[in-house]
């Protein structure tokens, strides 16, 4: 599927609902921040890099928009712990979920799985698969309660069909597409929580440059031009919208 041809997101889509997002300091995760504060929500920024989040959280708040609430988490290092800090801010200072945005990936390594570091796809997996369950898992409860919510995974080409020396985040986008298909079923006739998956495509981000490093930038589509989609599947205006693929 893909947004419809027609679509602007109205200016006040996002007013009154709360939308955390993964990998929110950078790429497309930083963008969508930005254009979700813009059309009225109050947003979660989630990241590795507290520098990072800070920068998008001046932007946002330099702007008028509503403030955003920092979470500086390292998936990697995710654990009963810190899901519970997650858990705790969601409830003390926002009561409910109107939106969560799973975009924080790692790439990996580009070689032959004969010549892969373990280390490194435990890590991955870690990032790109675990903790998205645990953090679905533990802020289920809070999406209910902000009635129609929406679950994005942000997922990859690769994630469909694979290729040769796309390693991990191949499989870890295999098993997220699962995993999101699999919750929208259970979810379909349980939850007013709707789950669906987004594959931005080429997108100029710092990611696809260490994947494509001889590939020129410029004809990329920008990170902007993927957020609308991001902004139709948050809103209300996709409402039924369930268990579906999307390419931006």
């Amino acid at each position: 599927m893909s947004l419809p041809p027609d679509y602007s997101a109205p200016a006040d889509l996002l007013t009154g609902r709360n939308i955390l997002i993964t990998g929110a300091g950078d790429g497309i995760g930083r963008a969508l921040a930005i254009a979700c504060a813009e059309h009225g929500a109050t947003t979660l920024l989630l990241g590795r890099t507290t520098a990072k989040l800070e920068s998008v959280y001046d932007e946002i708040v330099d702007a008028g928009h509503p403030e955003p609430g920092l979470l500086p988490i390292d998936l990697a290092q995710l654990d009963a712990a810190r899901i519970n800090e997650v858990i705790d801010a969601v409830d003390t200072h926002y009561g409910a979920l109107h939106g969560l945005v799973h975009n924080a990936a790692l790439l990996g390594d580009r070689v032959p799985l004969s010549h892969y570091d373990t280390d490194t796809w435990h890590r991955l997996m870690q990032v790109n698969v675990n903790a998205v369950f645990l953090l679905t898992q533990a802020l289920l409860p809070a999406l209910e309660r902000g009635n129609d919510a929406s679950l994005i995974f942000t997922s990859s080409g690769v994630g469909q069909k694979p290729r040769a020396f796309w390693g991990a985040y191949a499989v870890s986008k295999y098993a997220l597409e699962g995993f999101a298909t699999l919750l929208a079923d259970e979810l379909e006739n349980t939850s007013g929580t709707r789950s669906n998956i987004v594959n931005p495509g080429a997108t100029r981000t710092s990611m696809r440059a260490r994947a494509y490093p001889n590939e020129d930038p410029a004809t990329l589509k920008t990170t902007s031009a993927v957020v609308p989609l991001f902004l139709y599947l948050l809103g209300p205006d996709s409402q039924g919208i369930h268990g579906q693929r999307f390419d931006a």
